[in-house]
């Protein structure tokens, strides 16, 4: 998926793939924390490489707002107090309502399975308590739900948010409490789903998301 984001389908396997692979990972993981400087010497040493890749894959995340490049100085990744949150989340919340009223109309049983599997996994992470695990286990369950709505068009638009929503929703989730009200949140969707209630399933899907900016937003204000 973050392949596709970054637009490396064509380079999958690469050094600069797998370069910016890796930092994206540790930004959106919070490894890499929002203002730190990315050390791109130490990223050439690692990766046994000169600094034209890294260069090249730090301009890569650079499109995806989650690094700046300026002149003469070193990287760093970009401060969410630069981010938009209020209108991606806005965004987001509309595209998710209609990811899932488009599932209920068109998802095979077939399909509905393979959802439930994967909120499967999403549930013995957050049994667990496996916070990073339960992370990954619903953006991979939120891919799957876009494919199953069958709109490219939709799906264009959610990529185009890019990995920048990734380390939103990372933060979000990293929350106190957040885990397991997500869990019952996304439980009551895919009973909408396999019900076939659109409404039900759309307006569940955009009210996790607004739940997830307000808390976003809460831990900021604090």
């Amino acid at each position: 998926m973050m392949t596709r984001m970054l637009r490396l389908e064509d380079r999958q396997g690469s050094l600069v793939a797998r370069i910016a692979l890796d930092v994206g990972l540790r930004i959106i993981d919070g490894e890499l924390a929002p203002g730190s400087d990315v050390n791109s010497v130490e990223l050439a040493q690692r990766f046994e490489t000169s600094r034209t890749p890294v260069r090249e894959a730090l301009m890569l995340l650079e499109k995806q707002n989650l690094v700046e490049v300026p002149a003469r100085r070193r990287p760093r990744v970009t401060d969410l107090s630069a981010t938009p949150i209020e209108e991606i989340y806005r965004v987001r919340a509309l595209l998710s309502g209609l990811a899932a009223r488009l599932v209920c109309e068109r998802a095979s049983e077939e399909q509905l399975r393979e959802l439930g599997e994967r909120l499967a996994v999403m549930r013995d992470a957050a049994a667990a308590g496996d916070t990073g695990g339960y992370f990954w286990a619903n953006v991979h369950y939120n891919d799957l739900v876009t494919q199953v709505a069958g709109d490219s068009v939709l799906g264009d638009l959610l990529d185009s948010l890019g990995l920048r929503v990734l380390q939103l929703r990372h933060r979000s989730m990293a929350q106190s409490g957040r885990m397991r009200d997500s869990m019952a949140d996304h439980e009551r969707v895919f009973i909408a789903y396999c019900q076939r209630d659109a409404d039900l399933a759309a307006a569940m899907s955009s009210a996790i998301v607004q739940d997830a900016y307000r808390v976003l937003i809460g831990k900021y204000r604090r």
